[in-house]
């Protein structure tokens, strides 16, 4: 990825504006042990206090690696119930990068935190049906099946 995703304006960009990059060699300890780095490269997002929230292994292109981000941001604000936070780092996927890897989740994960934050079945309902539209051979869009009974 030194290669070709981190030289990339738009990643620079996002990592300065968005992250606190660090960067940690496979074999350092106890770092690399600490969040079971077996492989590189092997990009975690972690909140403010240290916790995992989202994992990627392998090569990121520089059109994946700022959805991805943005999921891990999104997903630890989930796990916050911080939820409106969260929708806006998911609506960024879905909008900016509908073809990314990472918006079958974001759609899924929207779905789930308007949900919590609204009480209502709706949203698991439209996260369903947006997931079968458009993502219909995702995972997400499986996990989401159940809600199409709402």
């Amino acid at each position: 990825m030194d290669a070709v995703t981190y030289p990339s304006a738009n990643v620079v960009g996002f990592l300065q504006n968005e992250m606190v990059p660090v960067r940690v060699a496979f074999n350092h300890k106890p770092l690399a042990v600490d969040f079971n780095v077996k492989w590189t490269p092997t990009l975690v997002t972690l909140d403010l206090d240290g916790k995992e929230h989202h994992r990627t292994v392998g090569f990121l292109s520089p059109e994946e690696i700022i959805p991805s981000l943005l999921l891990g941001m999104g997903k630890a604000y989930f796990d916050r119930s911080q939820f409106d936070l969260a929708i806006a780092k998911l609506d960024k996927i879905i909008s900016e990068f509908p073809s990314s890897n990472a918006a079958p989740e974001a759609v899924y994960y929207r779905g789930v935190a308007n949900y919590k934050n609204t009480k209502q079945a709706a949203p698991l309902k439209e996260a369903y049906e947006k997931l079968t539209a458009r993502y219909a051979k995702s995972e997400w869009a499986e996990r989401a099946a159940p809600y199409r009974l709402l």
